[in-house]
């Protein structure tokens, strides 16, 4: 993990809160935005407690992964902007129903300079990014010379998803329910906004505190997914997933929060570094309270360089119904 993570985790331990908590509103809203992983149903992390609510989340993402092997080609050079709205209503305090309809644009961004003149200020690796031009979208993806993936730059409907989380136990400092989700396919797989199959999820919510001052979420799930079918078909793994979160309340407004979530491999084997191994994310951000809604702010970084982007961005606003 690099040294500033490390430091930043450290920090929100050391600031732990010092009022008990008033609301528990889950670990941050992201999920991976790797673009040939993003429609494979991906996940998020989310407390196992029930609630009704609506919220808006702006991710924004940076990915190069320009490989080739003996088999296949991956050409990803890209940023992909998503706006995600989320509906969670609790019926009868006996299950919540979850609907997510992400919208997506994905093209050659702005960033690039930057990102050169981040990793040489402190000799991080550019992956290569430095060998094409700056911000060039490419989006192609061959297996044995058969085209599988064309992407577009522009905008695009993302597959829909909805969900049904049934508590187990609720009691007094602990939480534990049991989620399961569909994802239906409503992008265009042929231009990387979709996989063209269903996918559904299955994954156990926790939530445990550990004083009334911290409050932690865990989740282990599994994902089924279907093949993607773009210009040619795919056979892609099914994949399971986990991670954890910490929030500490600063002030009755503000609570800070950092998490870590990984995932195996989706691809068949490609002989690729960057999609063949496990992909890891850690994350860190804070949700301030304004009435019944909330603003979260949070950046995301990929710390195996390996099946997620480089960092994502996301920006948060979250109502209470």
């Amino acid at each position: 993990m690099k040294t500033w993570l490390r430091a930043a985790v450290l920090t929100i331990l050391l600031l732990c809160p010092l009022t008990a908590f008033s609301s528990s509103e889950g670990p941050l809203q992201i999920k991976n935005q790797f673009p040939i992983f993003l429609h494979v149903n991906q996940p998020y992390l989310e407390k196992a407690e029930m609630e009704s609510s609506m919220s808006y989340s702006l991710s924004h993402s940076s990915t190069y992964t320009v490989q080739s092997s003996g088999s296949w080609l991956m050409n990803l050079d890209m940023e992909i902007t998503e706006l995600n709205f989320r509906y969670k209503r609790t019926l009868n305090d006996f299950i919540e129903i979850g609907l997510d309809i992400p919208v997506i644009y994905t093209g050659a961004g702005f960033m690039d300079g930057f990102l050169e003149s981040y990793h040489d200020t402190f000799g991080f690796s550019d992956y290569g990014r430095s060998a094409r031009p700056h911000n060039d979208f490419l989006y192609t993806v061959r297996k044995n010379g058969n085209l599988i993936v064309q992407g577009k730059s522009g905008f695009g409907l993302g597959d829909i998803r909805l969900a049904l989380k049934k508590p187990l136990i609720t009691s007094d400092g602990l939480n534990l329910s049991i989620k399961a989700d569909v994802e239906l396919p409503v992008g265009n797989a042929k231009k990387g906004f979709g996989n063209g199959s269903v996918d559904a999820g299955l994954s156990i919510l926790l939530d445990k505190s550990i004083s009334e001052k911290i409050m932690t979420y865990w989740n282990f799930g599994g994902i089924f997914a279907g093949d993607v079918r773009g210009h040619q078909t795919l056979d892609i793994e099914n994949f399971i997933y986990g991670g954890a979160a910490i929030e500490a309340q600063i002030n009755e407004k503000l609570s800070l929060l950092a998490q870590v979530m990984g995932q195996t491999a989706i691809y068949p084997t490609t002989d690729l570094l960057a999609v063949d191994r496990d992909a890891w994310m850690m994350a860190l951000g804070g949700r301030y309270h304004v009435g019944k809604g909330s603003l979260e702010l949070s950046l995301t970084e990929d710390i195996n360089t390996s099946g997620a982007p480089d960092f994502i961005f996301n920006l948060t606003y979250k109502i209470v119904i």
